[in-house]
């Protein structure tokens, strides 16, 4: 991408265009906490940069994903964010999807060009019911439709990691959310430790591992930088990136949302950080940033995109999304089938 900017750039700009652009060595923690420091002046130039070293790094394409859930609410945990708390008065209780609504649901997501399909329970962590049901579920779309499976299935054992990858399962969704420092914070019930061993189990299992980031709880700025660190030494394969929208009833209902520009300093930060991760756009852009901020970041570091509605929250259109990537001639990736 020719740069369209010929004043001088920010120094840290002009160090992470060395360092993350030419040398492919991502920004460390004090760094990109200068990155979310920038002056607004100075956003565009970082989307920019975030933008060159998208392209050269992880190609053009873009990938697309639809996610449903098959047990929403009556979840028995604490994240402070979540309405799918059982622990928390709001108005999500707990529903289950029966497999023929999910192979429906899988036949439109493939329908709208998204090359994957995650299926996503409110669990601590699945149980020998929810395990046999999503073998079904798995067995069931894959006999009808040709997309990738992924699984966000909370807190896994040994056991259970290793039946997903024998399934096909191609990817497994388990998020930090926020910073080591912050996460006492968010959540009470279990620890930052317990997630990143189940990160572990699916890496080494061979799953791809999705692991996202949800920003604007109300941490710091370095916090944040810190969780983007923590996400870079994990190296998984995708982070989706969450902005927080306050849900009635959550500890966090009454929390500010996170400032456009803050948004779009984190979406460069997190690519500067991880120059060859899939950076996807998933919960809250759109009240965050809305079209013109989604757009923005699509030409930010951006590179994947959830579509249609979230888990407990309603998303952009997918038709809107699908318009815009090829308004900006940007390829829908078709990853190869691998069930």
């Amino acid at each position: 991408m020719t740069r369209t900017t010929h004043t001088p750039e920010h120094p840290i700009l002009e160090t992470a265009r060395q360092q993350v652009l030419e040398d492919g060595i991502g920004l460390t923690e004090a760094q990109l906490v200068e990155v979310l420091r920038l002056p607004d002046a100075a956003v565009p130039a970082a989307l920019e940069l975030a933008h060159e070293v998208r392209l050269k790094h992880c190609g053009e394409d873009v990938e697309v994903e639809g996610i449903i859930s098959i047990k929403t609410g009556g979840c028995p945990e604490d994240c402070h964010f979540c309405s799918q708390s059982g622990l928390f008065d709001s108005p999500v209780r707990g529903v289950w999807l029966d497999i023929p609504e999910l192979v429906k649901a899988a036949k439109e997501t493939a329908a709208t060009g998204a090359t994957e399909f995650c299926i996503v329970a409110a669990v601590r962590g699945p149980d020998i019911k929810l395990m046999n049901q999503i073998k079904f579920a798995i067995d069931r779309i894959n006999e009808e439709v040709d997309i990738n499976i992924a699984c966000s299935l909370g807190m896994l054992t040994q056991r259970q990691v290793d039946q997903l990858a024998s399934w096909g399962v191609h990817r497994y969704n388990h998020n930090l959310e926020t910073a080591r420092s912050y996460f006492p914070q968010v959540v009470t019930t279990h620890s930052y430790e317990e997630r990143l061993e189940t990160c572990a189990m699916v890496k080494d299992a061979g799953m791809e591992l999705c692991c996202g980031a949800l920003i604007g709880m109300g941490e710091s700025l370095e916090q944040r930088a810190e969780l983007a660190a923590q996400l870079a030494a994990l190296e998984p394969h995708e982070v989706p990136l969450n902005f927080l929208n306050p849900r009635p009833g959550t500890p966090l209902e009454n929390q500010q949302l996170m400032d456009g520009k803050d948004a779009l300093r984190a979406i460069a930060a997190f690519r500067l950080a991880m120059p060859r991760t899939v950076l996807r756009y998933a919960g809250g852009r759109e009240l965050t940033l809305g079209d013109l901020g989604t757009r923005e970041g699509l030409l930010g570091g951006i590179n994947a995109v959830i579509v249609g509605n979230y888990l407990t929250t309603l998303g952009r259109p997918a038709a809107a999304d699908l318009n815009l990537l090829v308004d900006l001639n940007m390829p829908i990736k078709e990853l190869q089938k691998t069930l």
